[in-house]
């Protein structure tokens, strides 16, 4: 399943926070707590664009947690940084759920993790974009606007 947590504020940008997990309890406050620390070390400089970041945050059936970290960049773009804890597969040194290691490969989510990417492109298109890109003065209120457009909750594999 896929539910979401209040927007927080990580290094001046703001970060939506999407979670995943077959149930609710795996993601324990201390996987996240964990995750959020690491969570500064994948994202990108300032660059003008509105400082704004989505994330997924996957406890999966085994010992792995995953952070997915998608920042808004170039106006348009998303960067990617990703951390994963638990899975030695990956790179991480021991199978703890909270000892999270900036990943090294280019990989951006797994099939249960990628439901949020579709609405938050469809989200910074309506809210930063269209019909045209705001003015500097309306910026503040769009990015409002963006930040509080979340995807609903719902099991990750139910279509759209």
């Amino acid at each position: 399943m896929i539910w979401t947590r209040p927007v927080i504020e990580v290094a001046g940008r703001h970060v939506k926070r999407y979670l995943v997990a077959a149930d609710r309890a795996a993601l324990t406050p201390a996987v996240e707590e964990a995750a959020y620390a690491i969570l500064p070390e994948l994202l990108p400089e300032p660059d003008g664009t509105p400082p704004a970041t989505f994330v997924v945050l996957h406890k999966g059936g085994d010992s792995g947690a995953y952070l997915n970290a998608y920042s808004w960049t170039w106006d348009n773009a998303l960067y990617f940084g990703g951390a994963a804890a638990g899975q030695p597969a990956l790179g991480c040194p021991d199978q703890d759920p909270t000892h999270f290691v900036v990943l090294d490969r280019s990989l951006i989510g797994c099939v249960w993790e990628l439901p949020p990417l579709l609405h938050e492109r469809d989200a910074w298109v309506r809210h930063m974009l269209a019909p045209h890109p705001p003015a500097p003065a309306d910026l503040p209120a769009r990015l409002d606007a963006y930040l509080v457009d979340v995807m609903p909750g719902r099991t990750t594999g139910d279509r759209l």
